[in-house]
């Protein structure tokens, strides 16, 4: 027993001594995203207490060297930390940068990695020779893997790191890794301080120019871990360097186990807040932006649903920019109904002449001058269905935060997963999955737009730069372009389901009822608008679909909406037919037909939406698909005009009847008998659909409404 006990004893001592060998230094002058996300990496792989960070809170005097090089100011800081290991030959000192990088392994496996290449000293290496690419030539031939020394990444044992650094006197504003370089080009200092480079990422990945090379992949359990596939390794060092960064903001959403198949997200409750558990008078304050910079349809449901969200008003402060003057009277609406509800309001009206870009900069200062916790830009295409969203964002407390949203059916959504090399649009290798929800989480990614939220203190660092102006680009661009000089981390959350963005692209106001063109570009609120909630229920397999008559069915299809908006736009454009036969009709009506009115291709797309999945449940063995219907019209029968209509048969093999207002109330008589089977529907429903048989067995007619105006929408259908 004994004898084990002292085994167990020195495994630990080994393993004690095996973490205590490798000391990391890294240089930090504030406390970043990046610089968060490096110590929660550590963290993540029992680094942490390794790790001795240089610098902080103190002036950076190293340049910019996101534009130039610069950086010497890194050795200054090192040369003063490797004092104490002057001597120590035996204790392996790792430097690495902080802002873009992610630590993936741990002590044990850096360690021997390290000793296996039997260097002295050991830098990362990438593809590329900077920062003077005519030092190319100079470097040892016939090396496989990467060939350029990196200075993001590097490590050695104490003594010889100590002789590197101090190799010469260094100027603050010099470049670091020119520095290095030019003791790696150097024969005898090379030989001498045993300098070799990691050329297969072994331990150091630096990503530009190897981002092909990098993929995040999962193992048997679930947990992801990233491979270099060119060298078939798994790195131990993720390095951002140069244009890479965006990169490894998305490697940094899986690793180290940031998210796995069982866990999914496991950091994203790491700071979150539980307004549950405070007063609502004491939530934080918010700033909500709204943006109406282009005609937009269902802008009133937009502005309802920010009414419904459940977060106190008097807790937000209002900001409204519209630049469309279509939108005044929904928005004066809104503010009839709601604006003494809300902490106050501030109205920048289409008649006032401001342009976007300072709108949306005014709008971060109107946030700041009412001391807002938070700040909510919301454009009018956004859709924020989930009346929670104010309330789940703000609990989610990310500096900048974006609610997933997407068009639906669509790949368009409110976030680029990555960019381009001139800052454009670029699709993250995980975009589809995650605008598909087959992967939930909080996500950090390249550039968000059309609605997102920013907490107070990125609100108060951002709009001095006034960041929705830069040179030519586009205000939203611009914001991206600034957050990113910032180095500020943007976020994209779809742990629930937000809401959706509408297409406003084509959207044309032209007409009385506009948003009842809109059925191919935003179907989901056309429905939501126009079609009756009863509907769906008349498509379950027990359901059956009342039949008033033999063959003859009746269900719910329209709303009270989409009943009214149609007569709308029918009295709107006003010519009515004479009923004297212009459509070659053998019986005809007063009527407007709708490819009159530009409606014929969007009514097509209703029948076979719609219509046809009842007509395949009643008329069993019917299965013409799509639809073809010629004639369309809504027909207005007025007892001064024209009340009524005669037997007929329709030419159609069936036919739709939809009744657009409300027996009793609109009008009284009225209704279609059936005359071979001695049936009649009197009382129409608003926004039921009949459907029958047209060219031979139900003879039918209109019959003589008594009083007031009765409206119907007509369609023959296959003809």
């Amino acid at each position: 027993m004994l004898q084990i006990f002292c085994i167990i004893l020195l495994l630990h001592v080994v393993s004690v001594y095996s973490d205590a060998s490798l000391h990391i230094l890294t240089i930090a002058t504030e406390e970043t995203d990046g610089y968060t996300r490096f110590m929660r990496s550590a963290k993540a792989v029992g680094l942490d207490q390794q790790v001795k960070v240089l610098g902080m809170n103190e002036e950076w005097k190293g340049g910019d060297i996101a534009l130039y090089p610069g950086g010497g100011f890194k050795i200054n800081l090192l040369k003063k930390e490797m004092d104490k290991y002057k001597d120590d030959k035996e204790t392996i000192v790792m430097f690495v940068d902080s802002y873009d990088v992610i630590f993936t392994l741990g002590s044990e496996v850096i360690v021997e990695r390290f000793k296996k290449t039997g260097a002295t000293i050991l830098f990362s290496a990438e593809s590329y020779c900077w920062p003077d690419k005519s030092l190319a030539s100079q470097y040892p031939a016939n090396q496989s893997g990467k060939r350029y020394l990196c200075s993001g990444g590097f490590m050695g044992y104490g003594s010889s790191m100590y002789n590197l650094v101090n190799h010469e006197k260094v100027d603050d504003l010099a470049d670091d890794q020119l520095y290095y370089t030019n003791i790696y080009l150097n024969d005898d200092l090379r030989t001498n301080l045993k300098m070799k480079l990691d050329h297969k990422s072994e331990i150091f990945q630096n990503l530009n120019g190897a981002q092909d090379d990098v993929k995040v992949k999962f193992d048997d359990s679930g947990v992801p871990y990233v491979e270099n596939v060119e060298y078939n390794v798994k790195p131990a060092v993720l390095h951002g360097n140069g244009v890479s960064k965006t990169y490894l903001n998305y490697l940094g959403n899986y690793v180290p186990k940031m998210w796995t198949k069982e866990n999914e997200c496991t950091w994203c409750d790491d700071n979150i807040i539980n307004l549950d558990r405070i007063e609502e008078t004491a939530w934080p304050a918010v700033t909500l932006a709204l943006f109406m910079i282009r005609p937009t349809p269902f802008m009133e449901e937009h502005l309802s649903l920010l009414a419904n969200q459940f977060y106190p008003k008097n807790r937000i402060d209002i900001f409204i920019y519209n630049s469309v003057e279509y939108h005044t009277q929904h928005i004066d609406d809104f503010l009839t109904q709601f604006s003494r509800l809300y902490r106050s309001v501030h109205l920048v009206a289409a008649n006032q002449t401001m342009a976007e870009n300072a709108a949306r900069n005014a709008a971060l200062n109107h946030c700041l001058e009412k001391k807002c916790d938070f700040y909510f830009a919301v454009d009018g295409e956004a859709q924020l269905v989930n009346s929670r969203a104010i309330q789940l964002l703000v609990e989610q407390n990310i500096p900048i935060l974006a609610p997933m949203m997407i068009r639906p059916m669509k790949l368009w959504s409110n976030f680029w997963g990555a960019l381009s090399h001139d800052g454009f649009y670029a699709r993250s290798e995980d975009y589809i999955e995650l605008v598909e929800n087959k992967l939930r989480g909080v996500w950090n990614i390249a550039h968000i737009h059309t609605c997102y939220m920013l907490k107070g203190d990125r609100v108060a660092a951002l709009a001095p730069l006034s960041p929705y102006i830069h040179e030519d680009t586009d205000p939203d661009m611009a914001f991206g372009l600034h957050v990113r000089n910032k180095n500020y981390f943007m976020y994209v959350s779809n742990r629930v389901h937000f809401g959706h963005l509408l297409n406003a692209d084509s959207f044309e106001t032209n007409h009385k009822s506009n948003d009842l063109y809109t059925i191919f570009d935003n179907q989901l609120d056309w429905e939501e608008k126009y079609i009756s909630k009863l509907y769906a229920k008349q498509l379950e397999a027990d359901t059956k679909i009342e039949m008033p008559c033999p063959d003859v069915y009746w269900f719910p299809i329209a709303t009270k909406k989409f009943c009214d908006d149609l007569v709308a736009e029918m009295n709107n454009f006003g010519d009515w037919s004479t009923g004297s036969n212009e459509y070659n009709d053998p019986v005809p009506t007063r009527d407007i037909h709708l490819e009159a009115i530009g409606l014929f291709d969007q009514w097509h797309h209703f029948l076979n939406s719609y219509i046809l999945p009842v007509v395949l449940k009643v008329y069993t063995g019917y299965d013409k698909d799509p639809p073809h219907a010629i004639m369309n019209f809504v027909v207005r029968y007025k007892i001064d005009e024209q009340p009524s209509l005669r037997p007929h048969h329709d030419s159609s093999t069936y036919s739709l009847n939809l009744a657009l207002n409300q027996y009793g109330e609109d009008y009284t008589g009225g209704g279609t008998h059936f005359l071979r089977q001695n049936c009649s529907i009197i009382e129409g429903r608003m926004g039921w659909g009949l459907i029958h048989p047209g060219k031979l067995t139900h003879f039918h007619e209109g019959l003589k409404v008594k009083d007031g105006i009765r409206y119907i929408m007509v369609s023959f259908i296959d003809p």
